[in-house]
């Protein structure tokens, strides 16, 4: 089945108009500061037959993450570390503008974000991920599916994807000489993280920069940027998309921003995981 990609909504000029006028002036149509989140809710242990997983409401903005453990070979170019992989997929019940089909542009985008933002400061330390080494290493899937889209998909998507990691247990295995099987009626090991890492994106307007843009604010913004932070207080990847440049003083202020934001952020992403019992509920 295809259908004529669609764009989102068009929203009427005056309306437009006036989310510019108020963000020219410090101010946002849901009352939020510049540099405010809107409201982060987290269901854990949603999906039964995962590893781990977990569902993130970031204002209207739903996502899943899923995290499932295969066995499988190595990369040849890494015969010591165990592999991960990260999907994106928009389900087209969240939003007019998807589509089914393959992912999109922009959900291959949202899956490499998270997934470099993970590997570049070893967030999963994937050396010890090694059943055989140069023959059999765990093979992580994070798959992370948008159920409803209101904006900034890629911070939803990047705290789902840590929450859901940080809780996954892997499977036991039973070896016998060079056989080796996976029982998953027995979850038991945590998966070995390194650090914690979120994203925290912006939209710019001129110099002016607004953290966790809704759907109404991306509309009439053509200019973004995700900066992945880590609870080490490091800059750990980076991503710009629109045509605009950004100023080095522009940027300057995002990298303070986002250290600033992040570690609000990684303070719930590790309230929720010390306490995961509070959060297992739909």
């Amino acid at each position: 089945m295809s259908i004529t990609p669609q764009r989102e909504p068009i929203m009427p000029k005056l309306r437009a108009e006036n989310i510019i006028k108020m963000l020219k002036k410090g101010e946002r149509v849901d009352n939020r500061g510049l540099y405010d989140y809107r409201s982060i809710s987290v269901s854990i242990g949603i999906i039964g037959k995962a590893e781990g997983s977990a569902l993130v409401k970031l204002g209207g903005t739903q996502v899943i993450a899923g995290v499932k453990a295969e066995l499988g070979s190595p990369y040849e170019d890494r015969p010591n570390e165990g592999v991960l992989q990260v999907h994106a997929e928009f389900v087209p019940l969240a939003s007019p503008s998807f589509e089914p089909g393959p992912p999109n542009e922009d959900a291959i985008e949202v899956a490499r974000v998270i997934d470099r933002s993970l590997r570049e400061p070893r967030a999963i330390e994937l050396s010890k991920l090694i059943v055989q080494p140069g023959r059999l290493a765990w093979v992580i899937y994070d798959d992370v599916y948008v159920i409803d889209h209101d904006g900034n998909i890629l911070d939803a998507g990047m705290i789902a994807s840590m929450i859901a990691l940080a809780v996954t247990k892997l499977p036991k295995l039973e070896i016998s000489g060079e056989s080796v099987k996976i029982n998953r009626e027995v979850k038991e090991t945590p998966l070995p993280l390194n650090t914690l890492v979120t994203t925290v994106t912006m939209g710019v307007l001129g110099d002016i920069l607004v953290v966790d843009p809704s759907l109404e604010e991306e509309s009439v913004l053509d200019t973004f940027i995700s900066i992945s932070v880590d609870e080490k207080g490091r800059i750990v990847g980076l991503q710009k998309k629109g045509l605009k440049s950004i100023t080095p003083k522009t940027l300057d202020s995002a990298v303070e921003i986002a250290l600033k934001k992040g570690e609000q952020v990684l303070s719930f992403i590790r309230k929720v995981i010390s306490s995961p019992q509070e959060y297992m509920k739909w």
